[in-house]
């Protein structure tokens, strides 16, 4: 049986903040084990937060809508905005940052995309309609929810 979420917020730090929080809370009511939460939090964190800095840079931040679809075995996330498409139209690639170099010139950046992509089993992307679409699916085990949920 397949359990279906979805949120929506305008692609403002706060909001964001909120709307990821409320999708947490939705997947640890429907048992999916806490560790693999802490991940898929760490992964939208990253994906929403890029909307947020970069799809809507220089115009008024529009809406970011978050819809989850959770299997037995895996989770569905998809994250939709109607900001500016990736360069190319293509995801970046989430290399490492080289982190070789002394401590005061290491990158504040760049390590969203490698997070993203280690963290989900698969990372999809597609440009309809004026939208940006991307899906990320994570394996997980769910569990029984606690009476306490």
């Amino acid at each position: 049986m397949v359990k279906t979420f979805a949120c929506s917020f305008t692609a403002t730090n706060l909001d964001a903040r909120q709307g990821i929080q409320s999708v947490v809370s939705k997947l640890r009511s429907l048992g999916v084990p806490g560790a693999r939460v802490d991940e898929v939090q760490i992964a939208l964190t990253e994906a929403v937060n890029n909307v947020v800095e970069h799809a809507y840079e220089g115009s008024p931040p529009g809406d970011v809508r978050i819809r989850g679809e959770l299997f037995p075995e895996r989770l569905w996330i998809s994250i939709q905005d109607a900001g500016s498409p990736f360069p190319k139209g293509e995801l970046p690639e989430g290399k490492p940052a080289d982190v070789s170099g002394p401590a005061d010139s290491l990158p504040e950046g760049g390590f969203g995309w490698f997070l993203i992509r280690e963290l989900a089993s698969q990372v999809q992307y597609e440009r309809l309609e004026g939208n940006n679409n991307l899906s990320l699916c994570f394996e997980i085990q769910v569990t029984s929810p606690s009476a306490n949920s």
